[in-house]
C-alpha cells in the first residue's frame, strides 16, 4: 500500500505587525502636514514662497548646488513651521491661562521658524541674485 502525502497549504501569513505600525505612522506625519498646511496661514505661505522659489529656479537653470541649497532651506523652514505648529498646540492643550512660560515656549518657536526663514532669504539672494543680475 502506496502512502500519499498530503500538502497542506500554508496558512495565509498576517501582515507583520511592524509594517502596518510603519504604514500607520506614514499616514499620521502625512495627517500632521495636511493640518499644518489647512489651518495654518504662516504655512500657507511659507509653501507659496517655495514654491514661486522652485518655479524661478527651474525658470533661471539652477545648478546642481544652487537646487539643493534651496531645497534645504525650503524644508528647513517648513519644518520649523511644523514644529512651531506643534508647540503651540501643545502649549493651547495644557493650559488655556496666560502664563509667562506659555509664551516663552510660543515666542521662542516662532522665532527659530523667523530665524529658518531669514537664513533662507540669505540663501535665496545667494542662489538668485547673480542669475538676476547677469544682464545687469
Amino acid at each position: 500500500m502506496r502512502r500519499q502525502y498530503l500538502q497542506e497549504t500554508p496558512p495565509a501569513r498576517p501582515i507583520d505587525r511592524r509594517v502596518e505600525a510603519l504604514i500607520a505612522s506614514f499616514g499620521y506625519a502625512f495627517a500632521g502636514v495636511w493640518y499644518m498646511f489647512r489651518t495654518q496661514r504662516n504655512a500657507q505661505i511659507h509653501l507659496l514662497v517655495g514654491a514661486c522659489a522652485l518655479a524661478l529656479g527651474s525658470i533661471l537653470g539652477l545648478e546642481r548646488w544652487e537646487w539643493l541649497a534651496l531645497v534645504l532651506v525650503i524644508a528647513l523652514v517648513l519644518a520649523a513651521e511644523g514644529m512651531n505648529t506643534a508647540i503651540e498646540v501643545t502649549v493651547d492643550l495644557i493650559t488655556t491661562a496666560r502664563h509667562p512660560l506659555a509664551k516663552i515656549a510660543k515666542d521662542v518657536a516662532a522665532g527659530t521658524v523667523l530665524i529658518c526663514a531669514i537664513t533662507a532669504v540669505v540663501v535665496g539672494c545667494i542662489v538668485f541674485l547673480p542669475h538676476l543680475l547677469v544682464g545687469v
